[in-house]
C-alpha cells in the first residue's frame, strides 16, 4: 500500500482516536456515559470536554476533503515525492491539531489546521502540476 493510502488509513483511525478523550469527559461530566444520549450529554460539556467534541468533530470534517485529494492524486497517476510529503504532513497536521484543541492552544491550532487544509488542496491539484 503506497505512503498516501497509509496516510488515509491513519486519518480514519485519528476520528476515533479523538473520540476517546471526548467519551472520557463524558463519563466524568456526572452520571457516566449517557450511551440512550449521547448528543444531549456532549451538549452540556464545557471546557476540555467541549474541546474535546470540537476536535472530534473536525476530524470527521476534514477527513473527506483530504481522502478526495489522495483519490484523485492516485487516478490521475500522480505519484511521487510531493504526494507523499503532502499525504504525510497532513497526517502530522492533523495529530498537532487534536493536541492544540485538547491543550486551548487556539492560535497554534489554526495554523495547524490550514497547513492540513493547504496539504488537501494541493493534493487535488497535483494532476495540474
Amino acid at each position: 500500500m503506497s505512503i498516501p493510502f497509509w496516510c488515509v488509513f491513519i486519518s480514519a483511525l485519528l476520528i476515533y482516536v479523538a473520540k476517546a478523550p471526548l467519551a472520557k469527559a463524558m463519563k466524568e461530566e456526572g452520571g457516566g456515559y449517557d450511551n440512550n444520549n449521547p448528543r444531549a450529554q456532549q451538549a452540556r460539556l464545557s471546557g476540555f470536554g467541549a474541546r474535546a467534541l470540537a476536535a472530534h468533530q473536525n476530524s470527521i470534517e476534514a477527513f473527506p476533503l483530504f481522502a478526495a485529494g489522495v483519490l484523485m492524486a492516485h487516478v490521475t497517476q500522480s505519484s511521487g515525492w510531493l504526494v507523499d510529503w503532502l499525504a504525510v504532513t497532513f497526517v502530522v497536521a492533523r495529530v498537532l491539531y487534536l493536541l492544540c484543541y485538547w491543550a486551548d492552544m487556539h492560535r497554534q491550532r489554526s495554523v495547524v489546521w490550514m497547513v492540513g487544509l493547504v496539504c488537501s488542496l494541493l493534493l487535488m491539484l497535483t494532476p495540474a502540476i
